[in-house]
């Protein structure tokens, strides 16, 4: 489930960015770009900014829903997880010493 909405997810951010940056800027019509001569024709009698419109929201709806549910399966606390479970401590190990042997000091020297 989770492959299937990251591969949605990325073909709609694609998509997204394409549709963006194909939209004119005021005044300009998107069939006039690509040669056509009356752009009205391209996308018919509403315009260009009409389909572009509604391709963009619909396009930045799918992105925001597809984001929120990635975010609420991966933020679910049960997941999967690479990092081991916690396990208590464990007391390090304690060497004994053994007792140091006594010597006798060496006689000072006369």
């Amino acid at each position: 489930m989770t492959y299937f909405l990251i591969s949605v997810h990325i073909i709609v951010c694609i998509a997204l960015i394409v549709i963006v940056l194909l939209q004119g800027g005021k005044g300009a019509e998107i069939g006039a770009s690509f040669g056509a001569g009356a752009s009205q024709t391209v996308f018919g009698a509403s315009g260009s900014r009409g389909f572009i419109g509604k391709i963009t929201v619909s396009a930045a709806v799918i992105f925001m829903l597809t984001s929120l549910t990635l975010a609420y399966f991966y933020g679910q606390p049960g997941s999967s997880s690479i990092m081991p479970t916690a396990v208590a401590p464990q007391a390090p190990a304690t060497q004994e010493v053994p007792a140091a042997i006594p010597t006798e000091p060496k006689p000072a020297a006369e």
